[in-house]
């Protein structure tokens, strides 16, 4: 099963559009876990376990793993993902961009050494640069277009032909990228009037959307702007805010589970 068709069932089986992002910070651990060599993949199997049923992706950022040496750790806890919930999504966080033999390579590390369903990508240097993800068959590309962070405008906003950038890439990903595989788009979820623009633009492609949570971006401005008329089309990322909800040992995980349902729950509200 390809990406898209991955995610369109998962919307629907457990009926979200919630995504948790896998960011694990060892110094928020529980205290039990930060001197553990195997910390990381206990505490993110624990996250994935506890809110598996209430999502329709996770989303490790492979920085949280590369920066302690624990891409071993990182291929385990995607291995146990699509071990034990095989219908679940994988996106690598990992906003790769470069030519030739070195973007094979980083394809290869996402879909073959982690076993994405899709990676996170940037289209600085081209089309080319984009292709061999492309050419990993039923793998999805998803496209830096419109990001959450402060300084995105500097040049996202910078006008050619009359039109900003992060618009050019959205229209690039709607007539040409799409053609070319399973093709997606990043908007951060702190700007709701450039989502609604974007999704304008690609119909129903599917669109990352981080900042809520943590970084403060409005659940209710994100599905008004982003949803498609069948009421998904959205990812809609949370890390920290469901990670770190309690980093006590005996209630790190539940507290993820109770703050993962009421995002979900917050966004089921807005759609209905």
């Amino acid at each position: 099963m390809g990406f898209i068709n991955k995610l369109q069932h998962t919307w629907v089986k457990n009926d979200s559009l919630l995504c948790v992002g896998l960011d694990p910070d060892t110094t928020k651990f529980p205290e039990s876990l930060r001197n553990d060599v195997r910390g990381i993949e206990k505490f993110c199997t624990a996250i994935v376990d506890a809110t598996a049923d209430m999502v329709c992706a996770f989303k490790p950022q492979i920085a949280y793993f590369a920066a302690v040496g624990a891409e071993a750790q990182l291929e385990r806890i995607c291995q146990y993902i699509r071990s034990t919930y095989p219908n679940m999504v994988i996106i690598l966080d990992a906003k790769r961009g470069d030519i030739g033999d070195t973007a094979k390579q980083y394809a290869t590390e996402a879909f073959d050494r982690y076993g994405a369903d899709a990676v996170t990508v940037n289209a600085f240097l081209g089309t080319d640069s984009l292709q061999p993800f492309f050419d990993h068959q039923d793998k999805g590309v998803i496209v830096l277009c419109r990001t959450s962070n402060v300084g995105s405008g500097e040049f996202q906003l910078r006008e050619h032909d009359g039109e900003p950038l992060y618009m050019q890439i959205a229209r690039t990903a709607a007539t040409k990228w799409s053609q070319l595989g399973e093709c997606a788009l990043v908007v951060g979820a702190t700007y709701p009037d450039e989502l609604r623009k974007v999704r304008e633009v690609v119909g129903d492609m599917p669109i990352l959307v981080p900042g809520i949570g943590a970084q403060g971006g409005d659940v209710a401005a994100v599905v008004r702007n982003g949803k498609t008329a069948n009421n998904t089309g959205l990812i809609i990322n949370s890390s920290r805010a469901i990670l770190y909800a309690n980093t006590s040992d005996s209630e790190f995980a539940a507290a993820a589970r109770a703050a993962a349902s009421r995002a979900r729950d917050e966004i089921r509200m807005r759609i209905n």
